[in-house]
């Protein structure tokens, strides 16, 4: 593949290829990944895509290479300390993502629009068009059909949106735990459907959470766009994961799709221990 069909690469290559000015984001850097390099992403090149909350991890992450930078609702589980995702508020969504977008220069930027966010076409909007102003280049609303008015809505506003089909962890106490989708035909077909109609409304690329691997194929086979799965097999465009499951900061809660962490938080924890056994004169 040629650097100029690779959307990880400037028109004159690399990090240092100078800068380019975008229609709404100004000059930012010639190799920066937009929404619609995101939607041509080409067919059979993997996709890296993890999640930062912060400044620091937003910064390493994009100096090391990540594709996409997902600021997600999942803040409130691992930062917060909240039981699910369903209480994070658009204030705590614009904090983060303008945190992170101060540390990018080169991967896009994905947010979550926050449960409560987008009941309605309008409400959508507004929250959205808060989340670009703050530093995302897309925003993410949850469901299919159930949100099209909002994602239609947001098409043909021209505000740049990523998809998101099968176990909606907005939805977690609705449904009564994590539950995996595209069981059955029915199920996938419906999900096929919706991915195409998302599609064609303009989504920059479909999340496919916790889907039947082989659904997930389907799926990805069925559309153009960039699929991103997580605990949905590997047959998606790309992966996504929380990155802090992945550095081990949160032992109590280890999704099934982690297979192994670098286990942050027992060192985080033979630190301290050190530091309390050697007194002041550990810290140096």
């Amino acid at each position: 593949m040629s650097e100029a069909e690779d959307p990880r690469s400037g028109g004159d290559g690399g990090g240092d290829g100078g800068l380019v000015e975008i229609e709404g984001r100004g000059v930012v850097p010639a190799d920066r990944i937009t929404p619609e390099a995101m939607r041509k992403w080409p067919k059979g090149q993997p996709l890296l895509a993890l999640t930062a909350y912060d400044y620091p991890l937003g910064r390493i992450l994009d100096e090391a290479g990540v594709d996409l930078i997902h600021v997600g609702d999942s803040l409130g589980m691992v930062v917060l300390g909240m039981p699910d995702t369903t209480e994070v508020t658009m204030a705590d969504m614009i904090r983060a993502t303008g945190a992170v977008a101060r540390g990018r220069k080169r991967a896009m930027i994905s947010a979550d629009l926050p449960a409560g966010s987008y009941d309605t076409a309008e409400a959508c909007l507004k929250n959205s068009r808060e989340l670009l102003a703050a530093g995302a280049d897309a925003v993410k609303p949850e469901g299919g059909e159930e949100s099209r008015s909002q994602w239609e809505a947001l098409g043909k506003a021209g505000i740049p949106w990523v998809g998101h089909l099968g176990m909606l962890p907005q939805k977690v106490r609705e449904e009564g735990g994590y539950k995996r989708k595209g069981k059955s035909p029915d199920e996938v077909k419906k999900l096929i459907q919706e991915a195409k109609e998302m599609e064609k409304a303009g989504a920059c690329a479909i999340v496919l959470e916790l889907v039947d691997p082989e659904a997930s194929a389907e799926i990805t086979k069925s559309v153009d766009v960039p699929t991103i799965g997580i605990g949905a097999g590997k047959g998606t465009t790309g992966q996504i994961r929380v990155t802090h499951d992945l550095l081990g900061l949160t032992p109590w809660f280890k999704p099934g799709f982690v297979k192994k962490d670098l286990g942050f938080a027992g060192k985080i924890a033979a630190m301290v221990k050190g530091f309390r056994k050697s007194g002041s004169a550990g810290l140096g």
